[in-house]
Order: structure tokens, then C-alpha cells, then sequence
């Protein structure tokens, strides 16, 4: 199996069914997870929340959680789930929140 997808499984992510969503290609998936993980939409969450802009963090989380629920990258998107939800109650994160999502997103980063 694919390096990307096996470290990918020790971090958490629900491989079987990511697979399944690519029809079981291995590099499909795995060039999925290096372009989420790159996603611009990392950088606009965070310029967002620091604006104080509600809205623009709420969809850049929104499109993450998204991304990442289809590819089954767990636990990072249940991270983005948590900030989504306080976004669309019209609140702003927390930074210790943001600080989990970063630190998520930095553990699967290491795997490209």
C-alpha cells in the first residue's frame, strides 16, 4: 500500500472508506490527501478569524471539513467540524481551537 495512505491510517484517517471513495486507486488518493492538506482555505481560516470576519472563516472551514470528511482525514476533520459549527452560531473560534486544527494539520502534513 501507497506510503501517504498507510501513514495517513496511523495518524487516524478511515482509509477503507477513502479508498472506496476513490474506487480503491491508491495514487488517486493519495495525490487527494497532499492537495487537501495544501488547501489555500488553511491560510484564509485563520486571516478570517483574526479579521473577525465571521462569514469568510465560516466558509473557508466550511470547504475543509468538506474536503476532509470525503477523504476521511480524521481526526483533522472533526476538528474543522467543531469550528465550523461555532462559526455558523455566528461566534469566532477560540485559539485553542484554531491551535488544534493547526496542530492536526501539521501531524498530516508530515506524511507527504
Amino acid at each position: 500500500m501507497n506510503e501517504v495512505i498507510e501513514k495517513a491510517r496511523a495518524i487516524g484517517a478511515d482509509i477503507e472508506t477513502g479508498l472506496k471513495r476513490c474506487a480503491g486507486k491508491e495514487d488517486l488518493y493519495a495525490m487527494l490527501i497532499g492537495t487537501a492538506l495544501k488547501d489555500r482555505n488553511f491560510e484564509v481560516l485563520k486571516e478570517k478569524v483574526l479579521a473577525k470576519d465571521v462569514e469568510g472563516a465560516f466558509e473557508a472551514a466550511h470547504a475543509l471539513k468538506g474536503v476532509l470528511s470525503n477523504l476521511c482525514l480524521y481526526p483533522l476533520a472533526d476538528e474543522l467540524d467543531e469550528v465550523t459549527e461555532v462559526l455558523r452560531a455566528k461566534e469566532l473560534p477560540d485559539e485553542k481551537d484554531m491551535d488544534a486544527i493547526e496542530r492536526q494539520r501539521e501531524e498530516y502534513m508530515k506524511i507527504l
